[in-house]
């Protein structure tokens, strides 16, 4: 059996997509940003609960406060990308729930009462989150270039606070010259896939 996605959809969201090292200075709008989210929203998480926050970093001053922050190797790319987005999990998201899950409203304190429990939901849930977002942003026709290179506690002080906790930091645009290493190799599937 085939997919049913259009091979040329597949290319650019998996086959042909690699994480961009460089980007030309074509602007992300928001509504670029906006129809990334608009699609990627709907991926599914426990309970719904969609702990994803998304802090873009446009201004030059919230920049440089960033790179500070980012692995050596790590900051020209972050310097010069159009956008940068740093994913956090909102450890505070059950708040949330009885918009996000109305059918049973009630689980944000059956389930989420505790600190430590929320802290483990957010950052499993998050980061499928994170993941959809990177492949809506190849679905925008735009590079990702995510990257957990950076001081983890210096950008939560500096751009978020204590209830969220930073994933990553995805660099996004239009891929310059020289954006791609060699693609490293995938394991097999017979490598990864188990039948019992």
């Amino acid at each position: 059996m085939s997919l049913v996605l259009d091979p040329a959809a597949q290319d650019l969201l998996f086959r042909e997509a690699r994480s961009a090292n460089t980007f030309t200075d074509e602007p992300v709008t928001d509504e670029q940003v906006q129809a990334i989210y608009d699609l990627v929203k709907y991926g599914p998480t426990a309970f719904n609960q969609t702990p994803l926050r998304i802090t873009l970093v446009r201004s030059l001053e919230a920049r440089e406060r960033l790179v500070a922050h980012m692995a050596e190797g790590n900051r020209p790319k972050t310097a010069s990308a159009p956008l940068v987005a740093i994913l956090s999990a909102d450890n505070e998201f059950h708040e949330e729930l009885p918009q996000l899950f109305p059918a049973a409203p009630q689980i944000k304190d059956v389930f989420f009462a505790e600190r430590p429990v929320r802290e483990n939901a957010a950052a499993l849930n998050a980061a499928l989150q994170a993941a959809y977002f990177i492949v809506g942003v190849r679905a925008a026709g735009l590079a990702a270039g995510p990257m957990t290179g950076f001081d983890s506690e210096g950008v939560r002080k500096e751009f978020l606070d204590d209830d969220h906790t930073p994933l990553m930091v995805v660099n996004i645009g239009r891929p310059g010259p020289d954006a791609w290493h060699p693609r490293s190799p995938r394991l097999d599937f017979d490598q990864v896939v188990t039948t019992v």
